[in-house]
């Protein structure tokens, strides 16, 4: 973490010092007082100058983007980290071999390793961050796989004129099913159960 000492006639000139040395502004920095300047004898004789320590504060996505390299080494795994921002969404995706312990049993694994990454970049950050972790772009993939899945069970369940119950899902999940089929006329879906067990329903609307 860089931090540097820095002197000045008044507080403000040594933080500038500083500020300057770090090539950084004062919202990056937390700065700490070490002694405040004194006047002596006269104006000037032994006067002592302000001295502050300035340093660098932790950056949250860098943080949690360390953490996750650590986590993924631990698991012996070897994958390098890309970082890209969606709308209000950080995205740091895993490219790498053999990514399927990462990702776990329909991601499992990798919802986990988001959560404690999410845990540490908001650790750090004043505002709250939004990380998205993914790995061979599974979070694609498992999105169209749940939203063709979500029409063949809605076409299953207007034509039977039954409810259709679905697996126990994650919230997130269940998301892409109601998002995908909130426009498909003929049938609603609803949510029962209790978490982790909670389920979506498809119903027929007759």
């Amino acid at each position: 973490m860089k931090k540097v000492t820095a002197s000045g006639k008044t507080v403000e000139e040594a933080v500038e010092k500083a500020l300057a040395e770090l090539n950084t502004t004062k919202e990056r920095v937390d700065i700490h007082v070490v002694e405040e300047p004194q006047k002596g004898f006269f104006g000037f004789i032994g006067s002592k100058p302000a001295i502050v320590e300035v340093e660098m504060k932790r950056d949250a996505i860098e943080e949690s983007v360390q953490f996750l390299q650590e986590l993924i080494h631990k698991m012996d795994v070897q994958a390098s980290v890309t970082k890209q921002e969606e709308d209000d969404t950080i995205v740091l995706n895993l490219e790498g071999k053999n990514l399927g312990t990462v990702i776990g049993k329909r991601g499992q694994t990798l919802d986990s390793l988001q959560y404690l990454v999410n845990l540490v970049a908001n650790r750090y950050s004043e505002q709250y961050i939004r990380i998205q972790l993914d790995a061979e772009q599974y979070r694609k993939r498992r999105k169209e796989a749940l939203e063709q899945l979500a029409l063949r069970l809605a076409n299953k369940a207007k034509y039977s004129k039954q409810a259709v119950k679905l697996e126990p899902m994650q919230a997130h999940e269940r998301k892409i099913i109601h998002a995908a089929l909130q426009k498909i006329e003929g049938v609603k879906t609803i949510s029962e159960g209790h978490e982790p067990r909670r389920r979506i329903v498809i119903t027929p609307q007759i």
